[in-house]
């Protein structure tokens, strides 16, 4: 079958899902149940292409499929932005009530800590690409070390207000921030376009696409700065997904054999939408919200995490 193929079956199940979850069982109250419905269903697919793409070419510059964004403690970081703000501000503070100021504290946080941990480590080519995950590793344990500490000391009442915050949700998505992510994504995939060619070059490594003409280091440089961008917005809009990224990324790799990106997004991105907007029907309307979307994709992504592990190890030997 041809990739163009298997993209368009891709295609027709992610249509298939949002339907589904916006028509499914309303009852009553269309023009008001509808709408909320599809703010949700917008954010799943904002938050999918974001981590679905952010994550593809972030294993591509770092030429291991196991990798992914949050390993750089991007994910950490939004834990300690909240916890913070709760620790000090309380929940009754500006930066909580006011969702933009949230919204912003967030996403700058975390892309000031990604661009200060690039900026140092990748200064004069002293330092290869593995070095910053090692320390990128280091650091989010460091900082979800901060968060717990942090967490024993709070006020239980604030504890309960923080954790809602640090697990992924769609029920709760302000449709301002919604708009504001889809302006910033619309920008890093307008670049990102303009790099794709550039992208299957970085493919081969490091010396092939040097030599064919590519400034390695500072596309290096470029595409970590896009991926934070763009997981840095999915995760200040909906909250952490930790796992994701890696299961719909290697899915693609496996459905979809080719070395061109604009394929692999594509179809690393409708395989993100299909398991958020079809998984959250499925906990709505089957499971009847008595779990959530995050705890069945962390918990089956850590599976498929250790499967990964076990079959490069296999290949390895």
């Amino acid at each position: 079958m041809r990739n163009s193929t298997k993209l368009i079956l891709l295609a027709v199940l992610a249509i298939i899902c949002i339907l589904l979850y916006g028509f499914y069982d309303i009852k009553g109250g269309f023009d008001y149940a509808f709408p909320r419905r599809m703010i949700k269903v917008s954010a799943m697919v904002v938050t999918g292409i974001a981590i679905a793409y952010s994550t593809v070419v972030f294993q591509t510059i770092t030429q291991n499929r196991i990798l992914t964004p949050s390993v750089m403690g991007l994910d950490s970081m939004y834990g300690v932005v909240q916890t913070l703000i709760y620790f000090f501000a309380g929940s009754m503070s500006v930066w909580v009530l006011n969702k933009y100021l949230n919204f912003g504290a967030a996403i700058f946080a975390m892309v000031l800590f990604a661009l200060i941990l690039y900026r140092f480590l990748f200064r004069s080519d002293k330092h290869p690409i593995f070095f910053l995950l090692l320390i990128g590793m280091i650091i989010g344990t460091l900082l979800g070390s901060l968060v717990t500490f942090l967490q024993v000391l709070i006020d239980p009442v604030e504890y309960l207000s923080l954790q809602s915050r640090l697990f992924a949700s769609f029920t709760n998505v302000k449709a301002e921030l919604l708009y504001i992510s889809i302006g910033i994504l619309l920008i890093a995939f307008i670049y990102g376009y303009l790099i794709m060619d550039k992208l299957d070059v970085m493919s081969l490594g490091r010396e092939n696409a040097m030599n064919l003409g590519i400034n390695y280091d500072r596309m290096v440089m470029n595409v970590l700065i896009l991926s934070s961008v763009l997981i840095a917005t999915a995760t200040a809009l909906v909250g952490p997904i930790t796992f994701f990224g890696l299961i719909v990324a290697n899915l693609a790799y496996q459905y979809l054999v080719t070395y061109k990106h604009s394929i692999l997004i594509l179809g690393a991105s409708l395989m993100s939408v299909i398991a958020l907007v079809g998984g959250q029907f499925l906990v709505e309307h089957i499971l009847e919200l008595r779990t959530t979307l995050s705890v069945i994709i962390n918990f089956v992504g850590g599976i498929y995490f250790i499967y990964l592990l076990l079959k490069e190890s296999r290949a390895a030997g």
